[in-house]
């Protein structure tokens, strides 16, 4: 199994202190928080995208850029790409300039995303963003592939025999498909053979396994080896201590806190009590034992083989987090690694692209 610590870079008041740090010194932490990553021996560091409140996250290619500048071995993953916001010329332009400039460390997570004001901000509707998820990334999966590239697109000016540089260094790069509340970013997945990435944070596990198993179907639909299917899935929180009730009390107020911040702001509550969130949310709570028992839990569910955990503190201390990353690394991650398989496809670097002469136009 594969580890990802990942953020969104939330940006509001700390939920225990109600203090806000200034937005450059929220992207300090993120810088730190990769770094830690790295140092503690996980395999990807990923950046959500998001445009609007209350995340600074608009702009995940810049950030990635100079995590990848800081670090030497990490992967660094998008969590998640907004291809239904974006034109997928210029994303692809930022991209695979990342892509070089971390040396073929670059995966990405597509998706939708969601929110009302970025959709407003971007002009997308309801009734569109699914069709504008797909033909970008359809475009998007093309300029990665094809040195020239006609596409006759609703959402953009067409493209006639476009040239798009610079080339890319992986190729092709690997994308996976987030996959939240519904069954068309699943399907795309599965049309396409890409892996799937299961949000897995908001809700207990029965609607993100149920599109799990879609996914699994669909895969056969589309005639698939089912030896190749790859899955991710999210966590909803991590506080590791040797004990569960250290665990649970280093966690209780910020759980207390969040759960009345949703009350104050109109959001649904869905777990009502910290011992009810432990037991069945997604968040990793407890001993390291208990931490491992909850992932094969999850995995018995979904069949994951990538896992990603809070990079931020999300309120708990900044010593307890390390603290917390630390134990999971030493005790719980090195059991999940031996028990449960890592992805069908090599983690570690990749071998750049061929010279464009030899480049092929197949898709």
């Amino acid at each position: 199994m594969r580890f990802l610590a990942i953020t969104l870079i939330a940006h509001r008041p700390d939920p225990r202190t109600g203090i806000q740090k200034p937005a450059h010194d929220r992207f300090r932490e993120v810088l730190d928080s990769a770094l830690l990553a790295e140092e503690l021996g996980f395999d990807g560091f990923g950046v959500g995208e998001r445009h609007e409140r209350p995340f600074i996250s608009s702009s995940p290619a810049v950030v990635l850029s100079h995590v990848a500048a800081l670090t030497k071995r990490i992967r660094l993953f998008t969590a998640v790409t907004t291809l239904s916001l974006l034109d997928p010329v210029r994303a692809y332009e930022d991209y695979a300039t990342l892509d070089h400039l971390s040396d073929g460390r670059l995966d990405l997570i597509i998706g939708k995303g969601n929110g009302t004001a970025q959709r407003d901000l971007f002009h997308v509707t309801p009734e569109d963003q699914w069709s504008r998820n797909a033909e970008s990334y359809e475009v998007f999966r093309k300029l990665w592939r094809q040195d020239k590239v006609t596409a006759a697109t609703r959402f953009r000016p067409p493209l006639t025999d476009a040239e798009v540089w610079p080339r890319p260094y992986q190729r092709p790069i690997r994308v996976w498909h987030g996959s939240a509340t519904s069954k068309e970013s699943v399907d795309l997945a599965a049309r396409y053979g890409d892996p799937l990435f299961s949000a897995n944070v908001t809700h207990p596990v029965e609607p993100y396994a149920e599109l799990v198993r879609y996914y699994r179907q669909r895969w056969d639909h589309y005639g698939h080896d089912a030896a190749r299917i790859a899955v991710g899935a999210g966590t909803a929180g991590i506080c590791v201590a040797p004990t569960s009730q250290e665990a649970l009390a280093a966690y209780r107020p910020v759980f207390e806190a969040n759960r009345a911040l949703a009350e104050k702001t109109g959001l649904p509550v869905v777990f009502e009590t910290l011992e009810d969130f432990a037991e069945r949310s997604s968040a990793l709570i407890g001993s390291p034992q208990q931490v491992v028992d909850k992932v094969h839990r999850y995995h018995e569910r979904f069949g994951h083989t990538v896992l990603h955990l809070h990079a931020d503190a999300g309120g708990l201390t900044e010593s307890r987090h390390r603290a917390s990353l630390e134990l999971f690394q030493a005790e719980a991650a090195p059991v999940l690694r031996r028990e449960i398989p890592d992805p069908p496809f090599a983690w570690g670097p990749v071998l750049p692209a061929p010279p464009l002469a030899q480049e092929s136009a197949h898709v």
